[in-house]
């Protein structure tokens, strides 16, 4: 009550503040307590806020004035131009599900999971534990604790009949999540001016950080499948590629998963080029038809560099994932993680272990499925409902988004500025390709807040689109 309260002071004041002049009085303090009958501690957390944004000053007996403008300065930065030079990443560089936060009334743009699909209690517990342990404060290893690598490597056997891929803790390095591994995996594997083949569509922040490390990003398509391995083959030999970043399973955004068949095919033709695939599992514990089966399990020469991060599926402020690769790559990849971050906090790493290995966690990715399938299919049913069965392009096997396609004439950039200003959010499909978007697209996640509002969301977007 009384932050809304306070807020509700603010907001008036505010307004008082935009519509006066400079060093006119506001009112006092006992008249907002009459008129809004709260308490005057209530008005005086108002006032600072006010205060602290230099909006008014108080003057001790004298009463609450309107602060006077400051005077507007210029400076010159017009000398960076020339000294930067030209810059390896684009000014928009951040896409929209990161740069929009989740106050939209209704959120479809999200890159998180909402707080309802996280499993809440098992990360303050595992926070106050590590909190409470005193080695878990100090310097960590390098590569990471010992056990939660060993964690991470006994994953990607999880399952498995027989060990074929002789994955260990020692090829794992942890990391503060799969966005800087990344960066350090294409600067270790590649120069400045190299080449790297990556899918089209494929995830936003793999395309900004190859273009950070000065690669030059050689597309290929995919839709409801896998590139094919023609293509892959031909991208490879004609760009001087060696390294292939890939989304196998649920890719985002497309949600599309590659099949036992199509890896295999690919893989072949990784091993035959003497190249790396950079295998970004970043949906590995959002399985809702289908499970997870890394194509490292499969790698036994050291071409596939694999990547996963538990910022999603544990919490977004736990920072924790992990690297693994073999020989000289993961010696170049340590080194990188090394000179960048030294190490990654050994009270995250500790939190994030005792959360992945709780009982309770096997639990909760039981009802996270389950939560997943009926959000997934909620959105979906709207989406076929509202703007038409064609506009879905494929129903993931696992994930958190929705892949749509309008029609060519829909201009994307424009629908989705519109549908924001209703209060509807929503990633636009140009952010997710390397080169040209070959259509109209859009991205719908299906994990953020309020599920009880995805029809109303479509119906905006149906209207919008009507209206054009």
């Amino acid at each position: 009550m009384n932050n809304d309260s306070t807020a509700e002071i603010e907001r008036h004041l505010r307004a008082l503040v935009t519509a006066a002049s400079a060093g006119d009085r506001l009112p006092s303090t006992r008249a907002l307590v009459a008129q809004f009958a709260v308490s005057p501690l209530t008005v005086q957390s108002a006032l600072h806020r006010l205060a602290a944004a230099g909006l008014i000053e108080t003057r001790p007996g004298t009463g609450t004035f309107v602060s006077a403008r400051p005077a507007i300065r210029r400076a010159d930065f017009s000398w960076q131009t020339t000294a930067l030079a030209s810059t390896r990443a684009a000014q928009n560089v951040v896409g929209t599900a990161m740069s929009l936060d989740s106050s939209v009334p209704i959120a479809m743009h999200s890159a998180y999971p909402s707080e309802a699909l996280l499993p809440q209690r098992l990360i303050r517990q595992a926070l106050g534990r590590a909190a409470r342990r005193s080695p878990d404060i100090d310097r960590p290893l390098l590569g990471g604790m010992p056990e939660l690598r060993a964690y991470f490597a006994s994953e990607i056997d999880a399952n498995a009949v027989a060990r074929a891929s002789g994955i260990s803790g020692d090829d794992t390095i942890v990391v503060p999540g799969s966005q800087s591994a990344l960066i350090s995996v294409f600067r270790a594997l590649a120069q400045p001016g190299d080449a790297i083949v990556m899918e089209s569509p494929t995830y936003w922040g793999a395309i900004a950080a190859a273009r950070q490390a000065g690669l030059v990003i050689v597309p290929i398509a995919r839709g409801s499948r896998a590139p094919a391995a023609a293509e892959l083959d031909e991208a490879l030999e004609t760009s001087g590629a060696r390294l292939f970043y890939a989304q196998p399973h649920f890719a985002n955004p497309t949600g599309a998963l590659w099949s036992s068949a199509e890896a295999a095919s690919l893989l072949e033709v990784i091993r035959a080029r003497n190249a790396f695939l950079i295998e970004d599992d970043w949906a590995h514990d959002f399985g809702i038809d289908a499970d997870v089966r890394p194509l490292l399990w499969h790698d036994t020469d050291g071409h596939v560099v694999y990547l996963r991060s538990l910022s999603k599926s544990v919490s977004p402020s736990l920072r924790v994932g992990a690297v693994i690769a073999r020989g000289p790559a993961l010696a170049r990849i340590q080194v990188d993680r090394t000179v960048t971050d030294l190490y990654v906090s050994g009270t995250l790493q500790a939190a994030a272990l005792d959360v992945v290995t709780d009982p309770g966690w096997r639990s909760h990715l039981v009802r996270l499925r389950e939560a997943l399938r009926v959000r997934r299919d909620t959105l979906a049913a709207h989406v076929v409902e509202h703007l038409g069965a064609e506009t879905l392009t494929y129903l993931p096997k696992g994930g958190l988004n929705l892949w749509l396609r309008f029609d060519d004439g829909v201009d994307v950039a424009r629908l989705v500025a519109e549908c924001l200003s209703k209060g509807v959010s929503m990633a636009p499909g140009g952010e997710w390709y390397p080169a040209e978007p070959p259509g109209s697209f859009v991205r719908l996640n299906f994990s953020g807040p309020h599920p009880e509002r995805f029809g109303e969301g479509v119906e905006v977007i149906a209207e919008a689109i009507r209206s054009r």
